[in-house]
């Protein structure tokens, strides 16, 4: 059983990745995060035994802390059902919003079971958002839509950020697109 200081070692390694994979992307090594964290690489690669673990356990991490997130928006009675399901679209937690998610795209290539985790992670936890839409939709504040088209539009969306290097190429941040997503598909394209 895991005690209540490996969790929070845990945590200390993951939040420790996030800071360097930020600014050296996927290339950081054992001994930068070691370095980073004051501490040194036996005692991290106690709790995680190898860097396929570290990221793999990191993608659930972050996933876990958007959901978590998802809540607090939905639980947040002040604000309306297209509030909520805006910043449902696009919410990154706070101590989030500086990743460079743009670097995820080599994870495809260079890491392919964590790259599958990500798709695992983005095909799943959509109730929150589902019961948003069908709750927009009871109100009559968002038009009768197939809320199946809507998941596959956003899941196909993000992958592809996460596929190419477009937003790289565009010097688009992660959080920009999402942005832009959510208000494409929330607002349309068409001038009003």
């Amino acid at each position: 059983m895991v005690n209540q200081e490996t969790i929070e070692l845990q945590h200390k390694i993951l939040e420790g990745t996030i800071h360097v994979f930020n600014r050296k992307g996927l290339k950081f090594t054992m001994d930068d995060l070691a370095m980073e964290l004051g501490m040194s690489k036996k005692t991290i690669y106690k709790v995680f035994r190898e860097k396929d673990e570290l990221f793999l356990t990191m993608v659930d991490y972050l996933f876990d802390s958007i959901k978590e997130s998802e809540k607090q928006i939905f639980e947040n009675p002040d604000l309306t059902t297209l509030e909520k399901i805006r910043a449902i679209l696009c919410v990154l937690p706070d101590s989030y919003k500086d990743i460079d998610f743009r670097q995820l795209y080599l994870l495809r290539s260079k890491y392919p079971q964590i790259y599958r985790q990500v798709e695992v992670r983005l095909e799943s936890g959509w109730e929150t958002t589902i019961e948003l839409i069908e709750q927009g939709m009871k109100e009559g504040v968002i038009r009768k839509t197939q809320i199946p088209i809507v998941k596959m539009m956003l899941e196909a969306t993000v992958e592809q950020f996460f596929q190419r290097d477009v937003l790289l190429e565009n010097r688009i941040s992660y959080n920009e697109a999402l942005l832009e997503v959510t208000n494409i598909l929330m607002d349309g394209i068409v001038k009003e």
